[in-house]
């Protein structure tokens, strides 16, 4: 593999493996938002309990998240020279406006709420919280700002004396219509990963919460140990702890399907307006993601296809369903979509001579992994809000274990999604102004970066163990028993 194969694999390792947090960080901040405003609003001490549950989890994985994100600054300037030296006028901008504002606001009121509980009073704690989700989703715009520069290059002009673009009106970064769309989407894919975390975490334990109410007078009659009596005791316990553990759970299981649903919902109208924006300013990208090498007009959308990557211009399509591409791609029933070929030969004659077709394959199945699994999250979304309507959301054995199950699909639905924009983009490093082999160090070895992927991979493999065993340990503890005079200690009041 070439230099720029390997620093391409490597920044693909790494934004992969920070984005599985991010999302989860976003998204938990606010639910956790959520459940604390329910207890200061009604004092009910299950929410109480809810919100150090859930809070606990949120601060185990914005510290992971922080050390895989400190990689992704380090990368521009080892990996990426030419492009940081190319467009570091422009795109250093948003990233300072991110380190200096989002973060630091993010990271402070953090602390101030983990350290807060018996030092601040509860309405003063209560905004630190909400502080937090504010700086996770502000990081985000800023993030997203930068990214959407490098997809539709905007408020910018060429320096003539050295031909570097210059920020000339930052107020365009943040009305760019691919920000715009693309910001809103990561939003709400924050929504639906958070809700998803809470929903199979408290789904374990209403599961865990059913077994045992089931089999709680069992096992004392059944191994012979003890009188029927301390069976009997020992069987109400465990049922008053199972249905102690299921009014909290519950109720985080309830937030999280009222949350998820909706969310899911204007993701994909949100997605499929992205998705028109990307049609007018990066026609490659949509083409690609259809395995479209003609134009057409009306295009059909295929559910499932064999072949069709870059060596394979006719495909064999399998359910297609006509007109669906047109409408996904221009908003229009009979709207035409330029294909593969007819892109490459316009991006020839404005650019130069080259091949300028991303992967198809993986545009291809990144496009239908997000939206299936997608489709299949909302299924379940809309599965436990049925239950719930029937009181029946406990009781339900097949749907606890769904749900339990369910939580890798978020991820993949981000993962995805994410491949589907970068790989769409290929092989611009920014859209029209510069090829991603002019954006790698020349002073950098193929070595040392191989060299450096094997580090990152075991360092992100150390953390890996360290958060699973950690949140795992957290999530098995659950929130302990609810009781009345659980409360905080007495605040400072001002």
């Amino acid at each position: 593999m070439s230099q720029l194969d390997l620093a391409r694999l490597q920044f693909a390792m790494t934004s992969i493996y920070h984005f599985l947090f991010v999302p989860v960080t976003i998204g938990l901040s606010l639910l956790t938002a959520l459940l604390q405003t329910a207890w200061y609003r009604g004092g009910q001490v299950a929410y109480l309990r809810l919100t150090r549950f859930f809070g606990t989890l949120l601060v185990i994985n914005v510290a992971v998240g922080v050390v895989t994100g400190l990689v992704q600054e380090f990368q521009f300037g080892m990996d990426w020279s030419g492009y940081s030296r190319t467009v570091g006028d422009v795109f250093g901008a948003p990233l300072a406006m991110e380190g200096l504002a989002a973060f630091f606001l993010e990271s402070t009121f953090l602390g101030l709420w983990i350290f807060g509980w018996d030092k601040l009073s509860q309405r003063v704690h209560l905004a630190t919280i909400w502080a937090v989700a504010a700086g996770s989703a502000l990081s985000a715009l800023f993030i997203m700002a930068a990214n959407s520069w490098m997809q539709h290059p905007v408020g910018y002009k060429v320096d003539p004396s050295t031909g570097r673009p210059q920020l000339d009106d930052v107020w365009a970064l943040f009305t760019n219509p691919v920000f715009l769309r693309g910001y809103l989407h990561v939003l709400l894919a924050a929504l639906v990963t958070g809700s998803m975390v809470m929903l199979s975490v408290s789904a374990w334990h209403l599961r865990k919460a059913l077994r045992d109410d089931q089999g709680g007078g069992k096992g004392g009659a059944e191994d012979g140990k003890g009188t029927m009596a301390e069976a009997e005791v020992q069987g109400e316990g465990a049922r008053d702890a199972a249905k102690e553990a299921a009014s909290g759970f519950r109720l985080s299981a309830r937030l999280s399907l009222f949350i998820l649903v909706p969310a899911l919902l204007f993701n994909m109208l949100v997605g499929s307006e992205l998705g028109v924006t990307e049609g007018k300013y990066q026609p490659m990208k949509i083409a690609a993601a259809e395995a479209q090498w003609e134009t057409c007009q009306p295009c059909s959308f295929s559910l499932f296809q064999i072949g069709g990557g870059n060596n394979d211009q006719t495909p064999t399509k399998v359910l297609e369903i006509p007109h669906l591409l047109s409408l996904l791609a221009t908003n229009h029933w009979n709207g035409k979509v330029i294909g593969l070929n007819e892109v490459n030969s316009q991006y020839q004659q404005a650019y130069g001579p080259g091949d300028y077709v991303p992967n198809v394959f993986i545009q291809y199945w990144a496009m239908r992994v997000m939206a299936y699994f997608a489709c299949l999250a909302l299924l379940l979304g809309v599965w436990g809000l049925w239950l719930l309507r029937r009181e029946r959301l406990t009781r339900s054995r097949w749907f606890l274990t769904a749900a339990v199950w369910a939580v890798v699909l978020p991820f993949l639905i981000n993962t995805s999604g994410w491949l589907l924009t970068e790989n769409g983009r290929q092989p611009w490093i920014v859209q029209g102004l510069q090829l991603t082999k002019d954006g790698v160090s020349s002073s950098v070895s193929t070595t040392e970066v191989a060299i450096s992927i094997v580090a990152f991979f075991l360092l992100y493999a150390a953390m890996a163990v360290i958060a699973a065993v950690l949140m795992t340990r957290h999530t098995r503890k659950g929130t302990g028993p609810l009781h009345q005079d659980d409360q905080p200690a007495p605040e400072m009041t001002y």
